[in-house]
């Protein structure tokens, strides 16, 4: 893993959730880290938000460059 923590990596993840999509993070596993020391590659997650009342589960790619997420894609899981 880059030189970002958990705790950055989840409050990273939780920012470009709510300012892209309006989503809340519930919470988030990293399933495969792709990151290298200088922040660049990709982690793929599973994460579970909340929209309002409604949570859903998604498997959520994000891409990192100097350990900003630049982008993002996703499949649901329900």
């Amino acid at each position: 893993m880059a030189e970002l923590t958990q705790e950055q990596i989840e409050q990273k993840i939780g920012a470009y959730l709510k300012s892209n999509y309006g989503e809340d993070l519930v919470d988030c596993e990293v399933l495969q880290d792709e990151l290298s020391e200088d922040g660049d590659g990709r982690l793929v997650t599973r994460c579970r938000v909340r929209v309002g009342a409604s949570e859903s589960l998604w498997q959520k790619t994000f891409t990192f460059r100097g350990e900003e997420i630049v982008n993002m894609t996703w499949r649901r899981i329900s």
